[in-house]
Order: C-alpha cells, then structure tokens, then sequence
C-alpha cells in the first residue's frame, strides 16, 4: 500500500478548496464531480517498469547505469544525435529490444485510457517512447510524446519520412538505414542535440485549461518536461502518484502526494471511481498471459531485464563489429550464433552488482 504524504509548504490544518481532503478517496469523489471534465496526465519511465521496460536514470537498475561499460563515450552517447551520425550502431542495437510489440501495457496506462473513454482526458504529457499509451488505447491525437516516439521515422538530414517495415528490418538486423538523399533513418525518438517536437510546445497552453493534473512515474529531473506541473493553475488539483516525492508538488494547498508503485495507486483510485471491472477486462483482453494478482516486477525481476536487455545489446555490436571486420578483409563469413555459454551472464562479468544474488 502507498502512503499519503502532508505538505509542510503550507498549514496543512487548512482544508483543500476543491477536494474534501488529501487524499485518493477525495480524488476519486473530485472526479467523479461534474467539475471534473478536463484532465491532464503527466508520466514518466516509471509506469513502463511493469511491463518489464528498465527505467533511464535509476542508479542500479536503469538502462543508463547498465550501458555506461559498453564502447561508448557516455552512457547517454546512445541517444546524442551527434554521436548517432557518427556510429549508430549502438542506438540500433538498443532499438531492436526496445521496439514496439515486445511489451505490452500496464495498469497504469489502462488507467489513463479509461479517462480517455468517459470523455474526459485533456492530454497525456509522456516522456516515454515505448508507445505503450498507444497500445492501451488512447487516441494518438490526445497523447504529446515529449521526447519522441517509435511512432515515426524519418531521415536526420532531409527529413523525409521512411517506410516504417523497412526500419523495422533494418532494425532487427541491427544495420542502419540510410535515405535516399544518402542520410541516416531514425525513429522520431527526440535526442539530446535535438529539438523537442513542436507537438509538445503547442500543447503547452492545455495545462492551463486542465481541472485535474495526475503526476506518475517520473522523476521530474529532465527539463521543460521537469516544469509541467508548474503551467497548472495554483487553484487546481495535483496529484503526484510516484515511488518518492519530486518536483515542488505537496507545495499547495490543492496538491495530494502518495508514495508507492504506480499500479497500486491507479488499482486503489480505480477502485474507488468503480472502475476495477472494466480495466480487469481491458486488461485480460490486452494481456491475456499475466496474473491480475501477480505483484509488480521485484527488484530482481527488473535486474535480470535488465541484464537480457544491456546484453542483447552488447552481443548485438559484437556481432556488428565482426561482420564489418569480415567484409572490410574480404574473408568469408563465420557463423555468428552463441555457443549458449557465453551468453548466459550477460553483462554481468562487466557489472557485477547484476550478478545472481547468493
């Protein structure tokens, strides 16, 4: 169960104007009000971590953290455009196990939809680039994806769009795809050097006409998303569902902050709205395989994903390397499969806080 957090930024003997108290019972009643008809949600990597995506930045388990011993200038290098054009081999390596189809979504995103179905989802503000708000449902004209999505493809020099099966080819055999102009072929994903979509500024002046902002999963650390919070009118409800406190919210008298694993907080508001039957449904349709009862992903399940996930990658520019090295001395090809052994620990010989816990 999640926690309620006070705010020390104000007296909190005073009341909310607009919700009965500070917490997710007085949420769920404020929705279900007629003065809730516009809502906002801003979200992060962390409402991906269900479905078996490794966050960017968590000190342990995130993707950063687990990259930062392969051949690359930095971490981060994977997606810095500047560095992309002059090896993309990494990125498309990473690419081939972040690509859409491979996970499917959370409680969280079926959250976000139902909102969507009752008329009622201003936007949803994502830093993410799964696509999985797609995937649940929500209608892409009410999704601003922040940072980019797979969801496009274009060229890096004359812009020109890119027959998205052939990416996806190009993808899984880890070789780039170049445009015809002769420049190289990315997904819309927006990389550091590069602007943020103009989607994303044009939707700006949609938080000030927001009833309710919903804050999940993320770290508020990365800039303008980080701001977001900020744009919505100090007289209207914020609601920050997240494993710890970011940002300045539960600085105002309307904010409520509760603490835990997004699925739990979005179960317990769903619940109160009486909405758990119709995402139980939503979800057995969507994901058919998984145990509603099934807890989230442990610890140790996010670090074996983690572990497949930076050693896909690794093995991926190995092979890469090889072949290049092949054609380059014009000897003939060599089978390029694991003996099995090898693959086994993964990254784990090069960070050994991923190795099998005794």
């Amino acid at each position: 169960m999640g926690q309620e957090v006070s705010s020390e930024s104000f007296d909190p003997s005073i009341p909310p104007a607009k919700l009965s108290r500070r917490d997710l019972v007085a949420v769920a009643d404020y929705i279900k009000s007629s003065s809730c008809k516009k809502v906002v949600f801003m979200v992060g990597a962390g409402i991906s971590t269900a479905a078996g995506i490794p966050d960017f930045r968590s000190p342990e388990t995130g993707l950063y953290s687990n990259l930062a011993r392969l051949e690359l200038p930095r971490p981060e290098a994977v997606f810095d455009i500047s560095y992309f054009r002059e090896d993309p081999r990494p990125f498309y390596a990473l690419a081939q196990e972040l690509w859409p189809g491979k996970y499917k979504p959370t409680l969280t995103h079926i959250f976000m939809r139902m909102f969507s179905d009752r008329g009622i989802l201003l936007r949803c503000f994502t830093q993410n680039i799964d696509t999985l708000e797609l995937a649940a449902g929500i209608p892409r004209e009410q999704i601003v994806f922040a940072h980019g999505s797979f969801a496009g493809q274009h060229c890096i020099e004359c812009g020109g769009e890119y027959d998205r099966q052939d990416l996806e080819e190009h993808v899984k055999l880890g070789q780039p795809a170049f445009c015809g102009c002769g420049g190289l072929v990315k997904p819309d994903i927006t990389f550091f050097g590069e602007a943020l979509p103009a989607d994303f500024h044009g939707s700006l002046h949609l938080l000030e006409e927001a009833d309710l902002a919903i804050v999940m999963g993320s770290s508020l650390s990365v800039y303008p998303f980080a701001a977001l919070p900020l744009r919505i009118a100090e007289e209207v409800p914020r609601v920050l569902l997240n494993m710890e406190k970011v940002g300045e919210i539960g600085s105002r008298r309307e904010d409520v902050v509760w603490l835990g694993e997004c699925d739990d907080g979005v179960r317990e508001l769903a619940e109160e709205l009486g909405w758990w039957e119709e995402m139980e449904e939503i979800w057995k349709g969507l994901r058919g395989d998984v145990d509603l009862a099934q807890p989230a992903l442990s610890e140790e399940t996010l670090e074996e994903q983690v572990n497949k996930l930076t050693g896909e990658v690794e093995r991926s520019l190995k092979v890469a390397e090889e072949y290049k090295k092949r054609v380059v001395s014009g000897l003939p090809s060599k089978s390029t499969e694991s003996d099995g052994d090898e693959d086994k620990g993964g990254l784990a010989h090069v960070f050994p806080h991923l190795k099998e816990k005794i």
